[in-house]
């Protein structure tokens, strides 16, 4: 794990001029446990990850892989991970108890993977692990001849994998409550011995991280295919040599200093990303755009100029993971802001949408909470301990109110450490 130290409180202090700087944040966790899974399953080709996010999500990842029977290489002083295997199998090991803390993908990807293999796997975790719905995974491996399930019953970790393979071709799979089931299929499709079809039973939430699963695993398998809408296709054979894969800077990550931009005013530019990203995180840009700020982009990076901010209505099913980041934004703005279509947030580290009305209510807004989401409505702002229910999105969200209002104290910022254990010290650059 990371060695950076927290203290259990930290008060914000708000800046006293507009900023202006360039921030570079570190990898995507969504990319790097992505890669890190098709790293395994591709172990033959002994890949090599470079710009790997260093968390307790991506670490998390790398634990499990060992116990899995993967050789992991982690350089952490340049961020890259070699991944190989002395086994003939595609899972090495038959047998394996998995600790996945509170990382959902780590979850959903890795018992769609191991259900490829032989043999007996258990997932478990942290008490709000056990409350994370894992229920649609498990029947769709199930139709494939898996049995998978759930040791409490609830359709939530512990979860127990006991398989002997694939045995059928045909999956359907809910995605009304996460993405991530579909993606964990996909991947485990590609490396499938017999043609695979997936079909997506009902709508489909964040479906950019659907489009980054499919581009992914085009260019390490390249053998999936999209007949029609909310079907997948795949066909055994030779797959795509990748010896070296880049990882992309993390733009939920970045979506905090294109916020601080439009709270405190100035500019910032965050590195290394831009519309061609894998990441539909970084169309929240266009949200602040219709916000009032000034968005410039070039070969460096994407840049948000501060302005008149005004609030918006807008359905942020696609880029949910920056709700919190809109929520402390909107504060700030003229006029009511309307969250729509993400109630599947409710679901994440903690239930988004709940703990964001209850913290904004403590900071002075007016909210009012709906089963798929929020509108805040802008009142007079006072500093006040804010709770983070060790959500890292709450955490690095909230900090943001406090670059204007003095006052803001976040409780428990270490829970940062889930995807950017380093974002207090970035934050604090914005000072320079």
């Amino acid at each position: 794990m990371s060695d950076v130290t927290y203290p259990a409180e930290l008060e914000i202090a708000p800046l006293t001029k507009p900023v202006n700087a360039a921030v570079t944040v570190p990898g995507s966790k969504s990319i790097t446990n992505r890669a890190l899974a098709l790293a395994a399953l591709a172990v033959n080709q002994k890949p090599t990850l470079r710009g790997v996010l260093r968390s307790e999500d991506t670490e998390v990842m790398i634990e499990c892989l060992r116990r899995l029977g993967f050789q992991v290489s982690v350089d952490w002083s340049k961020n890259t991970v070699t991944v190989t295997s002395d086994s003939a199998r595609l899972i090495p090991a038959n047998a394996a108890d998995l600790f996945v803390a509170n990382s959902g993908t780590t979850v959903r990807f890795l018992t769609a993977m191991v259900s490829l293999g032989e043999g007996r796997y258990r997932f478990d975790g942290v008490p709000r692990m056990r409350e994370r719905p894992l229920e649609d995974l498990l029947e769709s491996l199930r139709q494939l001849g898996v049995n998978a399930h759930s040791e409490g019953g609830n359709g939530c970790p512990p979860v127990v994998i006991e398989t002997t393979g694939w045995r059928g071709s045909e999956v359907t799979v809910r995605g009304t409550t996460s993405s991530q089931y579909l993606s964990g299929l996909m991947m485990a499709a590609a490396f499938a011995s017999r043609p695979v079809t997936i079909r997506v039973e009902g709508g489909l939430v964040s479906e950019p991280y659907v489009v980054m699963t499919e581009q992914m695993v085009d260019e390490w398998v390249g053998n999936m295919s999209r007949p029609s809408a909310g079907v997948f296709q795949t066909t055994p054979g030779p797959h795509r040599s990748v010896k070296e894969y880049a990882i992309e800077p993390d733009a939920s990550a970045a979506s905090y200093f294109w916020a601080a931009a439009a709270v405190a005013g100035g500019r910032v530019t965050v590195t290394g990303l831009n519309r061609k990203s894998l990441q539909g995180d970084v169309r929240f840009v266009d949200v602040l755009a219709q916000m009032g700020c000034r968005i410039e982009e070039s070969d460096n990076g994407i840049t948000v100029h501060g302005g008149h901010l005004r609030g918006v209505d807008v359905d942020m099913n696609d880029i949910s993971d920056t709700v919190m980041t809109l929520g402390a934004v909107a504060c700030f703005a003229e006029g009511a802001t309307t969250i729509r279509n993400v109630g599947h947030i409710r679901h994440k580290e903690t239930d988004r949408i709940a703990a964001l009305a209850t913290e904004l209510r403590k900071l002075g807004a007016e909210v009012e909470e709906r089963d798929d989401g929020l509108t805040i409505v802008p009142r007079a702002l006072k500093g006040c301990a804010v709770d983070t229910y060790n959500d890292h999105r709450m955490a690095m969200s909230l900090a943001l109110v406090g670059l204007r209002v003095p006052g803001v104290v976040i409780r428990n910022p270490g829970c940062v450490a889930k995807t950017y254990p380093g974002f207090w010290q970035d934050l604090e650059r914005l000072r320079a």
